[in-house]
């Protein structure tokens, strides 16, 4: 991870779950073309507004999965078991759609995620899982 990065993990205690978006050197940006990024954070921070905290961070070190998005639980997500989720190449409007749906029902712990959103979950590298852990 860059150490431009700001960390964006929520409070043990967290009332509700955290979308952090990335916005770094590949996401959101020209890299990605045919995606109108502004447009995609825009529809996040409304759709979720009062549901998740919404977080922008620089980078997230998984630029060949650009956009990147991790979903993170709520404390009582986390305490039912739940993880935080990384979702690559979410390059499609109705990918946006599918993890406000999810995220209103609970998120991670609380509530299983569509099945759609399988096929862009992946697991970061070691490396960035320890740097996450360290922070």
């Amino acid at each position: 991870m860059s150490k431009r990065s700001r960390r964006a993990t929520p409070s043990p205690g967290a009332a509700r779950p955290t979308v952090t978006v990335c916005r770094g050197c590949c996401c959101g940006t020209p890299k990605i073309p045919g995606l109108d990024h502004a447009a995609q954070l825009a529809e996040l921070r409304q759709s979720l507004a009062g549901a998740a905290t919404v977080r922008v961070t620089d980078c997230l070190d998984a630029c060949e999965r650009a956009n990147v998005i991790v979903v993170q639980p709520s404390g009582e997500g986390r305490r039912m078991g739940g993880r935080p989720v990384w979702l690559g190449l979410v390059n499609d409007p109705g990918a946006v759609s599918d993890i406000t749906t999810w995220v209103k029902n609970g998120g991670p712990g609380i509530s299983e995620p569509p099945d759609i959103l399988g096929l862009y979950t992946f697991r970061p590298s070691r490396r960035v899982q320890a740097e996450l852990h360290d922070a």
